[in-house]
C-alpha cells in the first residue's frame, strides 16, 4: 500500500502552475434562471395573531431583559397584554416554527410575564390633535375596549355604555378569578381610560338610553354587546336547570350560590370548562355530560386538559332528554349517542341509540351549551345567513357598526379583540370618507434550516398543585422568572428575519454576495442562481424567483 506524501512547507512542494488573475472578466450570471432576492417574511406566530402583535420582535427585546420596550410595543397592537397573556388560545404557539425542531415557544407564558413586569407602568400618551368627532360603544368586553383603545389613541372622543356596574363585559362576568385575576383586568382597564375613554356603567342600551338617542347624539356608534343569552336545550324539565353563564356571573360577582355535592354540566364548550372548575371551587363533584366524544369538544385543549387534572368527571356520548325534580333532588334522562356524518360544523353529528336511556342523578344542572347574542333592543329584526340578528334601519344606517360576539356569536377573547380593532379601522375610514385599502398578502418564512438551532426545552409555565387549586378562586398559573422569560425568548427562531449571520456571504460559490452597511447585495453578474445561499439562510430570508427570460 503506497503511503501518502506529506509536506511540511511549501518549499518541498514540486513547482506547479499558479494563476494570480482573478475571475472577474467570467460573468456567470448569464447562466442563472433563479435569483436570490432578500425578503424579510412574515413570521407564522405573528401572522397567526388575531392582533398582528409582532412577536418576533416583542421575544428579541425580551431575550435583551429590555421588558418595557417589550410591554410598549405590545400595546401598539393591544390594548390589554396582561389579559391575553391569562386567557388567549394562543394560535401563534400552534404555528409556531420550532415545535418541529422540539417545542413551540411558551408565548402566552412570555406576553403575560411582560404585562406583569411592567405591571405598574403607563402609556406615554403623546400630544395629538383632538378631533371633533364622538363616537360611541356599546359594550365593554373586549371588542369594545380593543375599538375604544384605538379611537381615543387616534384622537376621538370615546364614550362606553355598559349595562353592568363595571366595565370587562365577559372578561369580568364569564371569566373566573382563577383564570384572570381582577386587578389584572382593572389596570388595563384603567390605562384605557388614561386615553380619555369614558364610561358609563349601569346604562342598559333599549332601557336607560335608546340607539335612536346615540344615533342622534353621535358621529358613529359600535355595538359590542357581546353573546350573553344562553341557549336552550328544549327538552321537558328544562326550567329545573341554570345556564351555566348565570352561575358564572353570580359566582364572580361573589354571590352565595348552592349547587350541592353533585353537578351536572350539560355541555362542552369553554363555558362549560369554568362551570366545572368553578364547582369544584365550591367543593362539588361536577360531571361534564357531552353528547360527542373528546376529540369533538369545541373547548380550549388546554381548559379540558385543566378541568380533568383538577377533579372534573366526563360523561361522552350522552345527551339529556328530560330533567326530573324528585324530593329535591335531580334526576336528569340521558341516552347514548354514536356519531354519524359530519354536520355544519365539520364534526360528526350525535346520533341518538334507540333504548339505551340512562339516568344520572345531581344536586345542580348547569346547561352550557353555548351562548348567543341578546339584540332584543333592536326592532325589526332580519336574520343573516349566517344566523346574525340585526335591524333593516340599523343596516340603511351609516355610521353603525356591529362587532365581537355580538356579530359572530361566541368567539374567543382574541378574536373579539380583532374585531373590535378591525371596527375603530371601519370607524376610522367611514368619518374621514376613505375606502378600505385592498389586503396585502404577506409570505410566510415557513422554511427554517434547522441544522443552525440547538434543542433547547421550552419553559415550563409554574402552576399551584391540584390540592391548592380547588379550595380557592386564587390563580392557578403562575409567572416565569426574568431568567426563565430570557431563556424561552432566546428560543426564538426570528423567522423571516436576517441577523446578519453570514452564512449567504461565506457559502456563496462565486462571491457573489456582498456586504453593505449591516446587510447584504447580490451581485447578479456573477451570482448563477445555484441556490446555496437561500438554502443555507437558516430562517428563510432568502427567496429563489424565476427569471424572466
Amino acid at each position: 500500500m503506497r503511503q501518502p506524501i506529506v509536506f511540511t512547507s511549501e518549499q518541498e512542494m514540486p513547482p506547479m502552475a499558479v494563476s494570480l488573475a482573478d475571475m472577474g472578466h467570467n460573468r456567470t450570471g448569464s447562466w442563472r434562471y433563479l435569483r436570490p432576492v432578500y425578503s424579510e417574511k412574515i413570521a407564522p406566530c405573528k401572522n397567526a395573531c388575531p392582533l398582528g402583535n409582532d412577536i418576533p420582535r416583542i421575544l428579541s427585546l425580551v431575550s435583551e431583559g429590555r421588558y418595557e420596550d417589550a410591554w410598549r410595543l405590545f400595546r401598539e397592537t393591544s390594548p390589554l397584554p396582561g389579559v391575553c397573556g391569562r386567557v388567549c388560545y394562543h394560535p401563534c404557539e400552534s404555528f409556531c416554527n420550532r415545535k418541529n425542531l422540539d417545542e413551540a415557544l411558551s408565548i402566552a407564558s412570555l406576553e403575560r410575564f411582560v404585562a406583569d413586569a411592567c405591571f405598574d407602568l403607563e402609556d406615554q400618551i403623546p400630544e395629538r390633535p383632538r378631533r371633533s368627532e364622538k363616537i360611541a360603544i356599546v359594550g365593554s368586553g373586549p371588542a369594545g375596549l380593543t375599538c375604544a383603545y384605538f379611537l381615543a389613541r387616534d384622537g376621538y372622543a370615546v364614550t362606553v355604555f355598559e349595562a353592568a356596574s363595571q366595565p370587562g363585559g365577559m372578561l369580568r362576568l364569564g371569566i373566573p378569578p382563577y383564570r384572570l385575576p381582577r386587578e389584572v383586568l382593572d389596570r388595563e382597564i384603567a390605562l384605557i381610560a388614561r386615553w380619555g375613554v369614558e364610561f358609563r356603567t349601569n346604562t342598559k342600551i333599549g332601557q336607560d338610553i335608546s340607539l335612536e338617542k346615540l344615533w342622534e347624539q353621535y358621529d358613529a356608534v359600535f355595538i359590542a354587546t357581546g353573546a350573553h343569552q344562553s341557549r336552550a336545550l328544549n327538552i321537558p324539565g328544562e326550567e329545573f336547570a341554570l345556564t351555566g353563564l348565570e352561575f358564572l356571573k353570580a359566582v364572580n360577582a361573589g354571590k352565595t350560590v348552592n349547587i350541592g355535592k353533585r353537578v351536572l354540566v350539560i355541555g362542552g364548550g369553554n363555558t362549560a370548562m369554568d362551570c366545572a372548575r368553578t364547582a369544584l371551587r365550591l367543593g362539588a363533584q361536577p360531571v361534564i355530560v357531552y353528547r360527542r366524544t373528546r376529540e369533538e369538544m369545541p373547548a380550549i385543549a388546554e381548559e379540558i386538559e385543566e378541568a380533568e387534572h383538577e377533579g372534573a368527571q366526563f360523561e361522552f356520548l350522552a345527551a339529556p332528554v328530560a330533567i326530573h325534580k324528585l324530593n329535591g333532588k335531580l334526576e336528569v334522562q340521558c341516552i347514548r349517542m354514536k356519531l354519524g356524518e359530519p354536520d355544519a360544523s365539520g364534526r360528526r353529528r350525535p346520533v341518538p341509540i334507540p333504548g339505551s336511556d340512562f339516568v344520572l342523578r345531581a344536586d345542580a344542572v348547569l346547561k352550557a351549551v353555548g351562548e348567543e347574542p341578546d339584540l332584543s333592543f333592536l326592532a325589526e329584526r332580519l336574520e343573516t345567513s349566517e344566523g346574525i340578528v340585526l335591524t333593516r334601519s340599523m343596516l340603511e344606517r351609516a355610521g353603525v357598526f356591529l362587532g365581537g360576539d355580538a356579530q359572530t356569536g361566541p368567539s374567543t377573547v382574541a378574536q373579539a379583540m380583532r374585531s373590535g380593532k378591525e371596527a375603530a379601522q371601519a370607524i376610522q375610514r367611514f368619518l374621514r370618507g376613505e375606502r378600505k385599502p385592498k389586503a396585502v398578502k404577506l409570505e410566510e418564512a415557513l422554511r427554517v434550516n434547522f441544522t443552525y438551532f440547538t434543542h433547547a426545552p421550552r419553559v415550563p409555565t409554574p402552576q399551584l398543585p391540584v390540592s391548592e387549586r380547588i379550595s380557592n378562586f386564587a390563580e392557578t398559573k403562575r409567572a416565569i422568572s426574568p431568567d426563565q422569560a430570557r431563556a424561552e425568548a432566546q428560543r426564538c427562531f426570528s423567522c423571516g428575519v436576517c441577523n446578519q449571520c453570514d452564512n449567504c456571504w461565506v457559502f456563496c460559490p462565486d462571491a457573489a454576495i456582498v456586504r453593505v452597511n449591516g446587510s447584504y447585495e447580490v451581485n447578479y453578474d456573477f451570482c448563477k442562481g445555484c441556490g446555496v445561499c437561500a438554502e443555507e439562510c437558516p430562517r428563510s430570508v432568502i427567496s429563489l424567483v424565476e427569471e424572466e427570460l
